[in-house]
């Protein structure tokens, strides 16, 4: 069995402020470790269930917060950032069988978490997927769904956990933490590390076909900026029109598109 993971910090266990997602502060090495340790969870419970092959994405913000000696010896794990249109999911194809996620977080324009973003916290205020609030685990899922790939497994916020059973029933989640205002409420570490090994052991034991999600048709990406400036010079992008001051959108019936214009106008 081969199985993609796609992990992030926002969504890990205990985490509250941007202090904690980045390497130049003193709370980052602690939140790095627990991301780590709940990517470890997950590699031995896909392990458990079978898997012999694990490819891992380091998706925050370097591509280069896990420590490798603490995963399981059955993984790759690409580290960085190729600039392909993939993203956080950098090498995903029809040769695997479940893509899961762990640490993840709600998108921009929510109120399930204080670290709630979509893609670039620092320019994008929200980004909406035909019409409704797209995270980047909507984003990234549709990818699985462009390639036939199931997905399995979520580990995060309690947000996006019920937006990821909206989307499939199926998909397995863990919430390890809830926001409220500027705060988070949050399980104890070492009870997400035993409920994420178990949780993933269990989605991937189950019929992964039913973990599938339905690709749209056609597709219409809204990216609203934090300046009117972005949204103008990103009008130009082909096929781009500017709806408000700091508002563009994206019409496209191939989701490869969409990816191509998020990759260059986020």
């Amino acid at each position: 069995m081969k199985i993609y993971i796609s992990t992030d910090i926002e969504g890990v266990t205990g985490i509250a402020h941007w202090d904690e997602t980045e390497k130049t502060k003193e709370d980052y090495r602690y939140f790095a470790e627990q991301m780590t340790r709940e990517v470890e969870a997950a590699c031995k419970g896909a392990t458990n269930a079978g898997a012999d092959e694990i490819w891992i994405k380091d998706a925050h913000e370097t591509g280069r917060n896990l420590d490798p000696s603490k995963l399981t010896e059955n993984i790759r794990l690409i580290r960085g950032w190729s600039g392909h249109p993939f993203s956080m999911v950098q090498g995903l194809d029809e040769s695997f069988d479940a893509l899961m996620y762990i640490g993840y977080h709600s998108g921009g324009g929510t109120n399930f978490n204080p670290l709630a973003h979509t893609m670039n916290s620092s320019t994008i205020d929200y980004i909406k997927l035909n019409g409704e609030n797209c995270s980047e685990f909507l984003l990234h899922s549709y990818i699985a769904a462009y390639l036939g790939v199931p997905v399995a497994f979520l580990s995060g916020d309690k947000g996006l956990c019920s937006e990821a059973h909206k989307l499939n029933e199926n998909i397995v989640t863990v919430a390890v933490n809830e926001g409220i205002g500027n705060s988070t409420v949050s399980i104890h570490p070492d009870v997400a590390i035993s409920r994420i090994k178990e949780g993933v052991e269990k989605a991937l034991r189950k019929d992964l076909d039913k973990c599938k999600i339905k690709l749209p048709s056609s597709f219409e990406i809204e990216i609203k900026y934090s300046t009117h400036a972005m949204a103008y010079r990103h009008s130009f992008y082909p096929n781009v029109k500017q709806i408000g001051p700091k508002t563009i959108i994206l019409n496209s019936e191939d989701y490869f598109e969409i990816l191509r214009g998020v990759l260059f106008l986020t």
